[in-house]
């Protein structure tokens, strides 16, 4: 039963026809190849200060950490959905259950219910904690990746809206102290000479795109892996499942290991 299921783990998400939108499958547009990548750069590239204090964490914390972000359960009422232009003139859309638009997955959580997962959100660094005070205060539950928010980066980012993205999900879980983007995260790491060294709590990385946070291999001869991330594949939230070492690698994904990890 446990071989079935991390076969099922490993395939499913990419025989998925929604997976040509997301942020490890490519997608023609005017005939480029470009990626769909759910992640906001928060912070402009900049040397990284001196005295900030970068802490230690260890495997099991991070990955604890990760399993608190999946396994989150809250009930929003109908105040937290939202499809507008939120009071600083920022379009939010939330991934609520009524959400769907062309060209992207549909939203999934569900008001007055209690839902497990917290939601993605465009430029989101809430932990646990933010996020439910958030939630109590009616502020929108998530708010999903476009086209257009990827050109106006951090100046698309909703303070009306409570949720993590991709590199803010890695940065709780190594807990920094505030969320640094995939084109800063490498500067916190080495980058490990192959994906044979991964362990629990490594990423793989690409550069101004997405991050995934590596737990373990499925199999000896290391072919997929289970990982954690956040974005659009299967839905709007964080997530575990396992994915093929082949096409992560087709797609660019660089191993790193943060450098103040412990075992």
């Amino acid at each position: 039963m446990r071989a079935l299921l991390l076969t099922s783990l490993l395939i499913c998400p990419w025989l998925s026809a929604c997976r040509s939108s997301s942020p490890l499958a490519p997608v023609k547009t005017d005939g480029k190849t470009q990626f769909f990548i759910p992640e906001i750069n928060a912070v402009p590239m900049r040397a990284l200060p001196g005295k900030m204090e970068f802490p230690k964490v260890s495997r099991t914390e991070c990955i604890q950490i990760a399993q608190k972000y999946l396994n989150h359960l809250w009930v929003p009422t109908a105040r937290n959905r939202f499809h507008g232009t939120d009071p600083d003139g920022i379009i939010v859309n939330t991934p609520d259950i009524d959400y769907r638009a062309p060209g992207s997955l549909p939203g999934w959580w569900v008001a007055d219910l209690v839902n497990r997962g917290m939601p993605y959100q465009w430029g989101g660094f809430s932990s646990p904690d933010e996020f439910n005070l958030g939630i109590s205060q009616g502020k929108y539950a998530g708010d999903i990746y476009t086209k257009e928010k990827r050109a106006r980066l951090d100046d698309a980012v909703s303070k009306h809206a409570v949720g993590i993205d991709c590199s803010g999900f890695i940065s709780r879980c190594w807990k920094l102290p505030r969320s640094f983007s995939t084109r800063e995260l490498p500067l916190l790491c080495d980058q490990l000479a192959s994906y044979e060294e991964l362990q629990p709590g490594d990423i793989l990385n690409t550069h101004n795109g997405h991050v995934l946070l590596f737990e373990q291999w499925i199999d000896p001869e290391h072919t997929g892996f289970i990982t954690y991330e956040t974005g659009s594949p299967p839905t709007w939230k964080v997530l575990r499942h396992g994915l093929r070492r082949s096409q992560v690698t087709e797609l660019g994904y660089l191993p790193y290991r943060y450098r103040n990890m412990r075992s």
